[in-house]
């Protein structure tokens, strides 16, 4: 796989891929595998870190939590309100953008099933510039997806005049 913005050659790709399957390794333990120096692998790491090819990321394994995933779908006239909205919402953990019936495809997470539907209900479902919602609840996930998680989010609710609590829609 190759970025358009950042050129990867094999030995890139080769750091890229054992990192991905052990992240704990040394610059050593790598070097070692591919048979190059720890310098090298170092100045390679660095190199695509600062690119933004390689990211290190803490999160929660989206296949073993013990919370509710839903992808919605929707029609926007207003994409970089969505964006926007996604950033800074707890509940959202991230945003696609989509070509065909769809413009944009989210993760959502809750803790309960009522809650989900009350954010999507809010933010899209109510929204004018919003033409097609469609909300599917995620059942298995095959491979570990790891992505960071405000757990805020317990604190973020609904008023029930259906106004946002102000975390997650201004």
């Amino acid at each position: 796989m190759e970025s358009k913005a950042f050129k990867i050659d094999e030995l890139d790709k080769s750091i890229i891929e054992i990192i991905q399957k052990e992240p704990s390794l040394t610059h050593t333990e790598i070097a070692r595998k591919v048979n190059r120096s720890q310098p090298t692998i170092g100045t390679r790491i660095r190199k695509l870190e600062k690119a933004g090819v390689l990211k290190f990321q803490a999160g929660i394994n989206v296949k073993t939590m013990d919370l509710l995933l839903a992808r919605v779908e929707i029609q926007t006239s207003k994409p970089d309100e969505t964006v926007k909205l996604v950033k800074d919402c707890p509940h959202m953990l991230n945003a696609f953008r989509l070509s065909g019936t769809s413009n944009f495809s989210i993760l959502v997470v809750s803790n309960k099933l009522a809650h989900l539907d009350e954010i999507v209900n809010h933010h899209f479902r109510k929204d004018p510039n919003v033409s097609d919602v469609y909300m599917d609840i995620i059942t298995d996930v095959t491979n570990d997806l790891i992505l960071p998680l405000d757990f805020n989010f317990e604190n973020c609710s609904l008023t029930s005049n259906h106004e946002c609590c102000g975390k997650c829609f201004a």
